[in-house]
């Protein structure tokens, strides 16, 4: 058996055909979004400190569309891409909010001649095989996406291919502690994997700069949400997204099996009552720099002349 030179690197066995079929149902997933729309504006809270005045901006996983609206408010300008896997997701953006979306072709896209339209357009797609040319886009904004994707690294590659130089990329997404509880609590049951094992956020670092991205920022912080019951933790899990690796258990839990789960998350009450569910957001951003190297590795030497003083 040949082994390739550069093996893929894979986060987790992630089934993408999976996490498309449990994001296939929009009104199973809104029970989840309060969270999403918190670090959302946390996420514009640091975008407003970047001076940018984008062309074309991607939103990688815009899911239902709600960072859509948002992002074209505060660029009026620019023309905003809404990608997502799931078919039904952005047609469930485009009933919702999108009042100015339109769900446009590939063939539209790929027109790479044609200036970038204000506006909203939506498209499916996998984060690692973008439906854009190179040089096409000037913001690629991710809110709570890229874990769902078992290859980072590549979706990094990715992003930068399509990005300008001097282009922002600005991101969110899910690290190792997310889940913790609900992780402990199935390991009295069983030793399948019940979640996913979120990549750490120097990892991602790591994968920026080779990727080729200058200056990356990565900082994280932990939310914690609160429930009176276990059903209603379990409930909001599986609204998240559920179990998309292919390594996963097969079947439902027996009677026995499922109340030791409960018990075991009983066992974690706070000192307040609530049970609680921690949820580690990792905060990336970083630019695409020039190039220093020509396509044949030539070095590229610049030389800025001076401003003449007015």
């Amino acid at each position: 058996m040949q082994v390739p030179a550069n093996p893929p690197k894979l986060s987790a066995p992630i089934d993408l055909e999976r996490v498309r079929a449990q994001f296939s149902r929009p009104e199973r997933v809104q029970a989840s979004d309060f969270l999403r729309r918190e670090v959302a504006s946390r996420m514009f809270d640091r975008l407003g400190l970047v001076k940018l005045a984008p062309q074309r901006v991607l939103d990688a996983g815009c899911g239902a569309g709600a960072d859509l609206a948002l992002l074209q408010k505060r660029y009026q300008a620019a023309q905003i891409v809404g990608l997502d896997g799931a078919a039904a997701m952005l047609q469930a953006a485009r009933a919702q909010g999108a009042s100015a979306a339109r769900l446009t072709g590939l063939n539209q896209l790929l027109s790479k001649l044609l200036p970038a339209k204000a506006g909203i357009d939506l498209v499916c797609g996998d984060f690692a095989d973008l439906p854009l040319g190179p040089n096409a886009v000037d913001l690629v904004w991710s809110n709570l996406a890229l874990h769902w994707h078992p290859q980072p690294d590549r979706v990094f590659a990715e992003w930068r291919r399509v990005m300008r130089v001097d282009s922002l990329l600005m991101f969110s997404c899910f690290g190792p502690d997310t889940f913790k509880e609900l992780r402990d609590a199935f390991a009295e049951v069983d030793l399948a994997p019940h979640a996913l094992p979120f990549v750490d956020m120097h990892d991602f670092g790591d994968q920026l700069v080779a990727a080729g991205f200058a200056t990356p920022v990565l900082d994280m912080e932990t939310i914690t949400v609160t429930y009176d019951t276990a059903q209603a933790l379990l409930a909001d899990a599986r609204a998240w997204g559920g179990n998309p690796l292919s390594t996963r258990r097969r079947g439902l839990l027996g009677r026995a099996a499922w109340q030791r789960l409960l018990a075991a998350l009983e066992r974690g009450r706070r000192a307040d009552g609530k049970l609680g569910l921690s949820f580690e957001v990792i905060y990336g951003h970083a630019f695409r720099p020039a190039p220093r190297v020509t396509s044949k590795g030539e070095a590229i030497i610049r030389f800025d002349l001076p401003r003449k003083p007015r």
